[in-house]
């Protein structure tokens, strides 16, 4: 499910009621967690962090045009869940390997986790605490660097 939001308060307002509260949850918890010099905004039609072109203005290789700013981790309200698409986890290895033996601990679901893709399909059941302690993980500086020595080519 796709929605058209050009702010993420306009994002949150369009979600069904009961996905609004988790990914509000999930929004203040990057606020409060990441790292400084993560920005806040619509990338990709999700509510989005990511390194700004300030920051980092090489952007992103997969840009079509234009330099786009360096994404992050991402939250969306799919169709039948309720996504974290989180770079890091893509990127590090080491990082990605902790959360999956850490997520057991945090929740009674098994892990449904693509490349960078979590998926939550209990909403009552998604692990706030673990997802907190990922976003506290990398740095800006960090992840520009795992960037551009393991993902840009």
């Amino acid at each position: 499910m796709t929605y058209n939001a050009n702010s993420v308060d306009e994002y949150i307002a369009q979600l069904p009621k009961e996905r609004q509260e988790a990914i509000e949850k999930l929004r203040n918890l990057a606020l409060h967690n990441l790292p400084k010099g993560f920005s806040e905004g619509i990338i990709y039609k999700m509510i989005g962090f990511f390194v700004p072109l300030e920051i980092y203005p090489a952007g992103y290789h997969c840009a079509k045009k234009e330099p786009e700013p360096l994404p992050f981790v991402q939250f969306a309200s799919q169709k039948n869940f309720i996504a974290m698409y989180n770079m890091g986890l893509y990127a590090d290895k080491e990082l990605y390997d902790w959360f999956v033996e850490e997520y057991p601990k945090h929740s009674k679901y098994k892990l449904d986790m693509g490349k960078s893709c979590v998926r939550f399909k209990k909403i009552d059941d998604i692990p706030y605490d673990l997802i907190s302690e990922l976003l506290r993980k990398m740095s800006v500086e960090d992840w520009i660097s795992l960037y551009e020595k393991n993902i840009k080519k």
